[in-house]
């Protein structure tokens, strides 16, 4: 796929009573980004009021999970006239660093890769950033992939991003915990192009809704395994 240059780029925030923190990302997203979304999954606080003032397009999503979110952000893309280019999802906690976001893009804009997935490094990450949970769980599903799919993913990070294109091919359909590991089990399985770059990773503002929760974890961990199974002995 042919990539404009200058590209045209959305922005999908998946956005749970962020309040104290949406401003600040979206604030952080360079300018080289068309539109930010922001989709509040069923937020009780200030999160929308913040989002629109800081200049973000809002959607509004009932239905609890992130997969949810991001599908709603999906269908708003959709409706659009004009298409984007290329989609980037990040989470709306401040924990990804948004500025990073050029480098993100580069593989795709220089070396025409389809889909980037953002590598939270333990050299790069805060202390106390990610949960026992969350960094056992990942390497538990990134050494799987290898071992079913012969992948190179080391991460299941939140910050990606892929073309317009590539993205509709993949059908996304998971609803709650496992929308980012099937993302990536479908660009192995149909054969994308994929790179991951190195990306800083922060404390995030306030308590994360999966990995601050046993029972998150834990919904989380049976979720991404039982999408690896599932591609595994297709």
């Amino acid at each position: 796929m042919h990539i404009p240059n200058p590209p045209y780029i959305k922005v999908i925030i998946p956005a749970f009573n962020e309040a104290d923190s949406i401003a600040r990302v979206i604030a952080d997203i360079p300018d080289l980004v068309d539109e930010v979304i922001v989709v509040s999954n069923n937020s009780t606080d200030a999160t929308i009021i913040n989002a629109r003032k800081a200049g973000a397009t809002v959607l509004s999503e009932e239905k609890k999970g992130y997969g949810y979110a991001c599908l709603k952000g999906m269908a708003y893309v959709a409706d659009l006239q004009e298409k984007p280019d290329i989609l980037v999802f990040l989470d709306g906690d401040y924990s990804d660093y948004p500025d990073e976001l050029p480098k993100i893009l580069q593989p795709i804009l220089s070396e025409g890769k389809d889909f980037v997935v953002g590598a939270r490094v333990r050299q790069w990450r805060e202390q106390g950033s990610m949960t026992f949970p969350q960094i056992f769980g990942n390497k538990l599903a990134t050494t799987l992939m290898k071992i079913f799919f012969n992948s190179r993913f080391t991460d299941l990070g939140p910050f990606r991003a892929i073309t317009y294109e590539k993205l509709l091919q993949l059908k996304m359909e998971d609803k709650t915990y496992g929308w980012t590991v099937e993302m990536q089990l479908k660009a192995l399985r149909q054969n994308l192009s994929y790179t991951e770059v190195p990306v800083h990773y922060r404390n995030r503002i306030g308590v994360s809704k999966v990995s601050g929760t046993v029972k998150g974890a834990i919904f989380a961990g049976v979720k991404i395994l039982g999408w690896i199974f599932k591609y595994s002995f297709k």
